[in-house]
């Protein structure tokens, strides 16, 4: 209520004290209170940043937590799918931007790509995250740095092995 007071009731603050109770109450045992907290704070994450951001999935993440500690599967696996569904627009949106400032072989694309890869595959998408995967990521940057590889590969092991 004093948060509410201060920081009024559509605050990012008072969401993320929203969520800290909630887990705070969760490990108290105290599931029904838990819940209200976690959806307000879903609730007030939605208004200020919309549905499809970070802040909202981790959100998501501790209620469907809270919700599979009650057994309550059904409930919490739509609560995880969205939650990974905005992930992956995260990692689009990133994957993007790095394309733009470095370009398609820069390693932060690949990185990007890797990491979405994962997320695809965690998804049971084996087919969608195949081309992203970290190996063939790994081999399009190989070739296109070979000269760079073949430069800084002397020196380092030099030093690590103490020559």
């Amino acid at each position: 209520e004093i948060g509410e007071k201060t920081l009024g009731p559509n605050h990012p603050d008072l969401a993320t004290r929203l969520n800290n109770l909630a887990g705070l109450l969760e490990n108290q045992g105290k599931y029904d209170e838990a819940k209200l907290l976690y959806e307000r704070a879903i609730e007030i994450d939605k208004k200020i940043y919309g549905p499809n951001h970070a802040g909202v999935a981790t959100n998501l993440s501790n209620l469907a937590g809270l919700l599979k500690k009650q057994g309550k599967y059904d409930e919490a696996k739509p609560l995880l799918l969205y939650e990974r569904a905005i992930e992956i627009l995260e990692d689009l949106r990133a994957l993007e931007i790095d394309e733009k400032v470095h370009g398609p072989n820069h390693p932060h694309v690949a990185t990007m790509l890797s990491n979405l890869a994962g997320l695809l595959k965690d998804q049971g998408k084996y087919d969608e995250a195949k081309p992203l995967c970290f190996t063939n990521v790994l081999l399009k940057l190989i070739r296109k740095f070979t000269v760079q590889i073949m430069q800084v590969l002397p020196p380092i092991s030099a030093t690590l092995l103490g020559c």
